[in-house]
């Protein structure tokens, strides 16, 4: 039987779910807190996560970025009330393998989860056009003429930037000091001609860099 985590902040909305989703799937696990379901996660090792968007502490694209830098196997369906488009594009570019909205039905939910399981990319159909459209149309990071200016670790910093984590959490994060961040921030700003943190976030979140 599939395994499934679930990760949202509203408690109801996981009861509700976890108790739909009991007669097709094995709920291993539920959180509704980013740092903690991380560490969940990492413990049962589920076949599919679903995770909600927009939570305290970093949001869904931090559960997955972090998950899948030790757990690359596992497989992340967003479920959100969300249809925003930047919401799409942040969460499938950190690595979630669908996106589907909160308005779904419960069958159409488990067939969801079941094709993520299998592999497949998931939208709900009123999203699919749109991201379909936005990744023909995106410029592969590593073909971004600007972002070639940078060093491997410099645009590995920028992904953490983007993502909204402070310079101690960064440093944490790759094992690296906090002077060494903000070593690499300084030249990454003077590469890219802007003036502070905030610009650099904006710039990369505007390049969908996460």
């Amino acid at each position: 039987m599939t395994t499934v985590f679930l990760v949202d902040d509203h408690r109801l909305f996981l009861s509700g779910v976890s108790a739909e989703l009991a007669d097709s799937f094995e709920v291993v696990g539920q959180s509704d807190d980013v740092d903690t379901a991380v560490d969940m996660i990492r413990a049962a090792k589920p076949d599919v996560v679903l995770v909600d968007v927009h939570m305290p502490g970093g949001g869904g694209a931090t559960v997955v970025g972090n998950v899948l830098e030790t757990h690359p196997a596992v497989r992340f369906l967003a479920l959100s009330v969300s249809d925003a488009p930047e919401d799409v594009i942040a969460m499938i570019r950190t690595g979630a393998r669908g996106y589907v909205t909160k308005s779904i039905a419960p069958n159409e939910l488990k067939d969801a989860i079941n094709r993520v399981a299998a592999g497949e990319a998931v939208f709900s159909p009123s999203l699919a056009g749109f991201v379909l459209d936005a990744f023909s149309r995106s410029v592969p990071v590593d073909e971004d003429p600007e972002l070639d200016r940078l060093t491997p670790r410099e645009k590995e910093v920028l992904r953490q930037i983007a993502r909204g984590y402070q310079y101690k959490q960064i440093a944490r994060r790759l094992s690296i000091s906090i002077k060494t961040v903000e070593t690499h921030v300084s030249s990454v700003l003077r590469k890219l001609q802007l003036s502070n943190r905030h610009e650099l976030a904006r710039w990369a979140s505007d390049r969908r860099i996460v």
